[in-house]
């Protein structure tokens, strides 16, 4: 390894999650390399800024990481920490994920203060939302519930949950358990009823393209198990397509020598659905997940795909 790093900047989002997200990569860096000073460089995003309109609408994820791309490519931050989910599959030119860290509870958790699970939810109770992949599994289980969008950081969503804008919202469980939440968790839904993003629950670590010494201070924190699954589901979301705009979700989990996948590509009102699942060998996580996107594919995945507004 190179010499050690004497100082890092860590451009991050200001929402709460993003901090402690950066935070927890920084006191990581900190105890790897003690005589580094860490900094963390907050910045709003576009995507932070507009919420009156759906991400899809806006431009997508992409929108969440662009400012702080910039201050890497400026030279004001060395790295960006994200969450894996709100990484587009393809990276812009001059940049890579240089460490996936490890993964929390992938799965999706319901919040809300009067009702335990979604069967239990009564017709046209208001749910609320930012995924399309979400609302899409929910329409297929209850077509009877008010699926509305919903954005916002957590703070923000947990507050229209308690003035009673909804019945209940979905969240990602990995952001509640990290802010000291978990309280706030009614039920955790299983992947079978609401299969998770790309990338759930992982923080991404972005920097320039050829930073090698830069890439070799941060291989302590890739977690080799989460990187192989990720790099799977982000593989299949690549080679269909994916982006926020459709429905799509990718889980992949390993036991002791195999990687196991499994795909979902939706309508977003739920009445057309492609599943499908695949497992191979975890050096070659690309492969499983190419192979995932073509067993989608022979369940009709490109013409539902296809059948998507723009």
């Amino acid at each position: 390894m190179s010499a050690q790093p004497k100082r890092l900047v860590i451009a991050t989002r200001q929402s709460r999650l993003a901090l402690w997200q950066s935070e927890h990569v920084k006191a990581r860096l900190e105890a790897l390399y003690p005589e580094c000073r860490v900094e963390l460089l907050p910045m709003s995003t576009q995507g932070d800024r507009i919420l009156d309109r759906s991400l899809a609408a806006i431009g997508g994820k992409g929108l969440f990481i662009k400012e702080l791309e910039t201050a890497i490519e400026r030279g004001e931050a060395d790295l960006a920490v994200h969450s894996c989910k709100d990484v587009p599959v393809d990276m812009p030119a001059g940049f890579d994920i240089a460490a996936i860290g490890e993964r929390e509870d992938p799965r999706d958790a319901l919040v809300s203060g009067r009702h335990t699970s979604l069967a239990s939810l009564p017709p046209g109770a208001r749910v609320g939302t930012a995924s399309l992949r979400r609302e899409a599994q929910i329409r297929c289980r209850r077509p009877d519930l008010d699926v509305q969008s919903l954005r916002g950081n957590l703070d923000t969503r947990l507050a229209r949950l308690d003035r009673g804008d909804f019945d209940a919202i979905i969240l990602a469980a990995a952001g509640l358990r990290r802010l000291g939440l978990a309280a706030r968790i009614a039920s955790l839904i299983d992947p079978e009823e609401s299969l998770p993003a790309v990338g759930q629950g992982a923080l991404a670590l972005e920097i320039r393209s050829g930073r090698d010494d830069l890439k070799a201070w941060l291989a302590p924190l890739d977690h080799e198990v989460t990187a192989q699954c990720v790099r799977a589901e982000r593989a299949a979301s690549r080679s269909l397509g994916g982006s926020c705009q459709m429905p799509l979700a990718v889980h992949a989990n390993r036991d002791a020598d195999r990687l196991h996948i499994k795909g979902l590509v939706a309508s977003r009102d739920g009445t057309r659905v492609a599943r499908a699942q695949a497992s191979g060998d975890p050096a070659d996580p690309e492969a499983l997940g190419l192979a995932l996107a073509e067993a989608l594919r022979a369940q009709g995945a490109d013409e539902i795909l296809a059948a998507i507004p723009a």
